[in-house]
């Protein structure tokens, strides 16, 4: 029974099955609910808190929910009329505009770079040997968050036994598991080495600096310089790079997030003439709606494409004295 329950605990993500923990911990014990529910009940605990949690949220408690009742085998209470009617319910009256993380700009990631050279030259002179350490793991994470537009989860589950080298050309890095893999067969991810702003020369200066061989790409570092031995946590991440953006000078950091290297590559991927299905090819997406939620309109207000049609401007004769 410990090999089955090791193998279901694997076919499922580990963020997933943390929220979904989460969710049922807060239907039993701060709202109060018994499992297994009624689909009244379930109505109930949707219009409890539907003044004070998004739509999105309350789907991902259901979802929760309807797998607790599909695994201990009770009939999903989630899937009765009432239920959904709540819920449609719900979003007719409290809208919610959805909230996206700003793109990184291609010149934002160069003034990104050009601080953290500047601090590595710097902490170098001064034998600092963890900023140095530090700087040389954010411009590793940086450049191959953008220029492979990962989510923050699949650049921290890098390992360096799975990314090979390819000389002259980039590197292949090996993901088992990423959302968009529902098979769990694993993908190749390959990176390319580039003129500028190479995330492949940054990973290898990352890697010679630390000494690392084996296990996770990007660690926690203490003020000391010792290199963790497990990889960053995910919460970790957004304060990281939050701290990092704010302290390159970048205009709205706090609006930046770990979403703003997948949304500013396909923007900046879409603007130099990539089309389409090669952008989905080459990010993961199946699907172009998963797609067109990152990319934005390069003239959102269409206010060139208003300009351009604008009739001429009047001109009036002149008026007689």
């Amino acid at each position: 029974m410990e090999k089955i329950a090791h193998y279901l605990a694997a076919a499922t993500r580990d963020n997933t099955r943390r929220s979904y923990a989460a969710a049922i911990r807060h239907f039993e014990v701060e709202w109060g609910g018994f499992l297994p529910a009624t689909a009244d009940s379930m109505a109930r605990y949707l219009a409890d808190h539907a003044e004070t949690l998004s739509v999105s949220t309350l789907k991902q408690r259901l979802a929760a929910l309807a797998q607790w009742h599909q695994q201990q085998g009770f009939p999903d209470p989630t899937k009765a009329p009432v239920v959904r009617q709540v819920l449609k319910g719900i979003r007719a009256l409290h809208p919610a505009q959805q909230k996206q993380a700003l793109p990184l700009q291609i010149r934002q990631l160069e003034q990104l770079v050009a601080w953290l050279d500047a601090g590595i030259e710097q902490a170098a002179q001064q034998k600092d040997h963890a900023t140095r350490l530090r700087y040389r793991r954010d411009k590793a994470l940086l450049l191959l968050g953008f220029w492979r537009g990962f989510r923050g989860d699949e650049l921290l589950r890098l390992q360096i036994e799975n990314i090979e080298l390819v000389a002259g050309e980039g590197m292949n890095c090996f993901l088992a598991q990423s959302k968009s893999d529902r098979q769990l067969q694993g993908r190749v991810f390959r990176v390319p080495q580039l003129s500028r702003l190479c995330p492949v020369s940054a990973y290898g200066e990352w890697l010679a600096d630390s000494g690392l061989r084996e296990g996770a790409v990007f660690r926690g570092i203490s003020r000391w310089g010792v290199i963790g031995e497990d990889g960053l946590h995910i919460n970790s991440l957004i304060p990281l790079l939050r701290r990092l953006f704010a302290a390159a000078g970048l205009a709205e950091a706090a609006r930046l997030s770990g979403h703003s290297f997948r949304r500013g590559f396909a923007n900046w991927a879409s603007a130099s003439g990539w089309d389409l299905k090669a952008l989905m090819a080459y990010v993961g997406w199946k699907d172009i709606q998963s797609a067109m939620r990152y990319i934005d309109a390069a003239d959102p207000f269409a206010r060139q494409r208003i300009e351009n049609s604008l009739p001429s401007p009047l001109t009036l004769p002149p008026q007689a004295d």
